[in-house]
């Protein structure tokens, strides 16, 4: 059934945690009692905080538990969140798979998701990141969610003993229908795209793209009455009210998509997702779409200067022409430093400042006094970064060349409104990348991220690039991850594993995987002790044996 959200509470569910003292010195900090109530307003306070250094019985108050004959099964868990140990290691987060709930709005295949947290606890993760899809929640009509799945599936996480970070996604994923993992954006938004096309990213060629729907038309009522920005809100919204009693408990971090692929960027590149067999593509400037036209135009009247108003920089190749065979792009007399190559990257790199601003806007006020982290991405676009205009990131939206920081703006944004920065390519190494495509330092662009990360003095997320993780991207992670956190001022640093899958319960990928979990805390690894729930059982002792059997189901689905 399809949640309303002008509607009233209809249901609730409780579980429960028993809390112990690991020694004289430690008390299990959990919630003794959640309850998710449905379109309830966020009184986190009343429902959770008061229990978090309870030390008496969950039981009272009806409260469920193995001694008051309900079905579920309290655990124990001895977990250490002193600020000590927050110190002294980074906390590591993994990436549940895309398809977690189903387009039917379901955990997909429950009990192998159950199996996999477990064993994801018992290898001393923080927690899990969760996907919330736009396109699935609000599928049908406006203002019309259906949370059952992600409700059911935050309630395995939390039976585990795993944190939760969701990730509000507002992007298009996959290719197509006949992919397995794919998902769309809501039908309701699709059928206001088919009538006006414009509502899409458009190149120089004419070819639209509807990942996400074109920023030139934030502010505009061209959903149903609403703009983007407002459905955006609305749905950040309703997500507060619906989850509000876990948000800074067990939901301790919350992403907003901002842009394809989750991040603040332009759909610029052939691909929906950056990957390794494009290093020389340059991307496209998506400016060309009525809305964006219109701006453009404006701008360039304001400063006297209608011809530059028309579209697109000239002389800007092709998506894999080598940049120093292009007008625009080439390193001495390209047009990119010219006048008018820098009023056009200004106003198309401010335009997607605005966008990250508007969203920021709401959503820091929605979340005001959750306590929850507020977080956004964006892209790890490296392949052109040695030379000096920097030609992939310029037409993804960020004016980053040799003589100008544009990840600097940025980051000032994100401290403005209290959010930490998430990225990926922390495993990725100049010398490994280089013998693919010279022009490309992906150590060089994070660590300038990094450094503008420093100097606004906002928390970082990492994340993977690829999934293929070696010993040695394990350990570039370590080292890319010390080179942020380390220093006299400690600054706040976790890590977003991407994502779980069969692999990574392959028994040599599970070794590497646990011990870098372990070397990201410094050696202090959660020490979870998970009792049995009906027919399953992961004590530390079988867990091999466990994560065997997860491969295997893995491997046959």
């Amino acid at each position: 059934m399809a949640i309303l959200s002008q509607s009233t509470a209809s249901f609730s569910f409780s579980f429960s945690f028993v809390s112990t003292r690991t020694d004289s010195t430690r008390l299990t900090r959990f919630p003794s009692r959640v309850t998710f109530r449905a379109r309830s307003p966020p009184r986190r306070h009343a429902l959770v905080s008061s229990r978090l250094n309870s030390s008496r019985s969950p039981d009272a108050g009806g409260s469920l538990s193995p001694d008051n004959g309900s079905g579920d099964v309290a655990y124990q868990l001895h977990h250490d969140f002193s600020p000590r140990r927050r110190r002294r290691g980074s906390p590591v987060f993994v990436t549940l798979p895309v398809n977690s709930v189903g387009r039917e709005g379901r955990v997909a295949r429950p009990k192998a998701m159950m199996f996999s947290l477990k064993a994801l606890a018992t290898a001393g993760v923080e927690g899990v990141v969760i996907e919330i899809w736009w396109g699935l929640v609000e599928k049908n009509k406006p203002r019309v969610y259906d949370w059952r799945g992600y409700e059911e599936l935050v309630a395995m996480a939390c039976k585990c003993g795993l944190k939760v970070r969701v990730v509000l996604a507002f992007h298009q994923h996959g290719t197509g229908p006949d992919d397995p993992n794919w998902i769309p954006l809501p039908l309701w938004v699709l059928d206001e795209i088919q009538k006006d096309i414009e509502l899409a990213y458009c190149d120089r060629f004419g070819r639209r793209n509807i990942e996400y729907i074109s920023l030139g038309c934030d502010i505009l009522p061209v959903l149903h009455g609403r703009s983007p920005i407002q459905a955006y809100a609305d749905f950040m919204r309703n997500f507060r009210d619906t989850f509000g009693s876990l948000l800074g408990v067990i939901i301790t971090g919350v992403q907003i998509g901002m842009g394809p692929g989750g991040e603040l960027r332009y759909p610029s590149f052939s691909s929906q997702e950056p990957n390794l067999a494009w290093p020389h593509e340059l991307g496209e400037f998506q400016c060309y779409d009525k809305y964006m036209l219109a701006s453009l135009n404006a701008s360039a009247r304001n400063i006297g200067k209608r011809e530059w108003g028309n579209g697109g920089p000239f002389g800007s190749g092709s998506l894999m022409q080598n940049p120093e065979h292009t007008d625009f792009f080439k390193n001495d007399g390209g047009s990119w430093d010219t006048p008018y190559g820098k009023f056009f990257l200004e106003w198309y790199s401010d335009m997607l400042l605005l966008h990250g601003e508007r969203i920021c806007r709401e959503a820091e006020t929605i979340f005001r006094g959750s306590e929850v982290h507020i977080s956004a991405k964006l892209a790890a676009i490296h392949w052109h970064y040695v030379t000096q205009s920097h030609p992939s990131e310029l037409t993804a939206g960020y004016y980053n060349t040799s003589n100008r920081d544009g990840y600097l703006p940025i980051a000032r944004m994100f401290s403005k409104y209290g959010f930490s920065m998430c990225c990926s390519c922390f495993e990725m190494q100049d010398a490994v990348m280089q013998k693919i495509n010279p022009d490309g330092s992906p150590e060089g662009f994070l660590r300038q991220l990094l450094l503008a990360a420093r100097l606004c003095d906002i928390s970082l997320e990492g994340q993977n690039f690829s999934t293929n993780l070696d010993d040695g991207a394990f350990t570039q992670v370590l080292k890319m991850s010390k080179f942020y956190s380390d220093g006299i001022e400690k600054r706040s640093f976790s890590f977003n594993f991407v994502r779980m899958d069969k692999r990574l319960f392959e028994s040599r990928n599970w070794d590497r995987f646990t011990r870098f979990v372990r070397q990201m805390s410094n050696g202090n690894i959660f020490r979870a002790r998970l009792n049995s729930v009906r027919d399953v059982r992961l004590k530390t002792t079988p867990v091999v044996a466990a994560v065997g059997l997860l491969y295997h189901l893995y491997q046959h689905s």
